[in-house]
């Protein structure tokens, strides 16, 4: 049932994303057609170079609409965990294609600058720019709002670049309308500032994506909330080392660290931690492959003042974020337990120092300290 739910949805997202971006293609396909008419008719590289940026937005959503389609096929057995991050890969074509794009018009500006043309606006140039604004902006809220919905990277940012046409046309606009009153040309300049930002949005764009495929933190607000569902099982005392990797929008598998009372059987674990697994599904949608338990002392006085001890020395020091998973066996003399290290830090100095100064509290124990990474906030 779990898995037929999640078909339904990925089918439900692939559609929504293909009707999307084909309003957007045939949207900006019509507003090349006029923009183009309207450079041409009166010789203004910043109205053709507006009109090459819509040919950009509607090439973008084909590569848009292929990385959703490629991206939603099913596993297999050379790629179990799916094609997901294809749809990375298509956002990183639509930014070179941005960035291209803005690239090529800051050439065409400044030859322009170099070898200026006078322009000859019209009435009907003002009003097919001026309609060309609203539908942008029309299109750039429904775009990213669709995207946002559906958790598409690349339909967020087509609708983000379509709202900065929309402002970028309106200074198209208002160079032709300077030109018309007082004659002064100002189109090739406002080009070259077109340019500028369609260049910045696809560095952005780039950035962003490639974060996606190398791997970035995850946000606080979703490692939050998934502790605080884990730690709504009675027996949790606490969740830890949480970890999440991405195969794709929407596709996010992870594996965290539980804190349990030393009293439970193998039995109680087992039937915990699914519950768990299928809570945390049902409500993030995150599938969690792996759930690792720390042991905690319930009815050892001496080891839960030992704890206090010892998390107070770790704790003591900046670089040490958290102290957690401690058990104690005080008849075997051994400890263990784990620690959040800062970035900032040499990681095999930070234990040392550790071992260091928790052994000379307890020196005839066996201390086991294990450093974590952080990963989460």
């Amino acid at each position: 049932m779990e898995e037929k739910n999640v078909n339904v949805l990925a089918a439900n997202r692939e559609k929504t994303i293909v009707r999307t971006s084909i309003v957007g293609i045939v949207t900006n396909l019509f507003l090349v057609g006029f923009k183009a008419f309207v450079g041409l008719v009166s010789n203004s590289i910043a109205v053709i170079l507006d009109a090459v940026n819509n040919l950009s937005d509607a090439l973008s959503s084909i590569v848009t609409i292929i990385g959703a389609k490629l991206g939603a096929k099913q596993p297999d057995k050379k790629h179990p965990l799916g094609y997901g991050r294809i749809e990375y890969l298509s956002s990183m074509i639509v930014a070179a294609l941005v960035l291209y794009a803005g690239i090529t018009s800051l050439v065409e500006s400044v030859k322009k600058i170099i070898t200026p043309e006078p322009a000859d606006y019209s009435a009907v140039s003002i009003v097919i720019i001026s309609v060309a604004i609203v539908v942008k902006l029309i299109l750039g809220t429904y775009v990213k709002k669709q995207g946002k919905k559906v958790n598409s990277g690349a339909l967020s940012a087509s609708g983000s670049d379509a709202l900065f046409d929309a402002i970028l046309s309106a200074s198209v606009l208002a160079s032709a309308i300077v030109y018309l009153i007082w004659h002064v040309s100002l189109e090739a300049y406002v080009g070259v500032i077109i340019a500028g930002f369609i260049i910045k949005a696809g560095i952005e764009m780039m950035i962003e994506t490639l974060n996606d495929i190398i791997g970035k933190r995850e946000d606080a607000e979703t490692t939050k909330k998934l502790k605080e569902i884990i730690c709504e099982e009675e027996e949790v005392l606490g969740a830890y080392d949480v970890t999440l990797f991405n195969y794709g929008p929407n596709k996010n598998y992870g594996s965290v660290h539980i804190e349990l009372p030393d009293t439970l059987s193998v039995d109680d674990v087992d039937r915990i931690t699914r519950r768990i697994q299928t809570d945390v599904f049902h409500r993030t949608g995150i599938i969690l492959t792996g759930i690792g338990v720390y042991s905690f002392n319930t009815s050892d006085d001496g080891a839960a003042r030992m704890r206090n001890a010892v998390q107070k020395t770790v704790m003591s020091h900046d670089w040490a974020l958290q102290m957690h998973g401690f058990y104690a066996d005080t008849e075997k003399k051994t400890a263990r337990f784990d620690v959040v290290l800062s970035f900032d830090v040499d990681r095999k100095e930070a234990i040392q120092t550790l071992y260091a100064e928790v052994g000379a509290l307890y020196p005839d124990f066996e201390i086991t300290i294990i450093p974590d990474t952080d990963v989460a906030d």
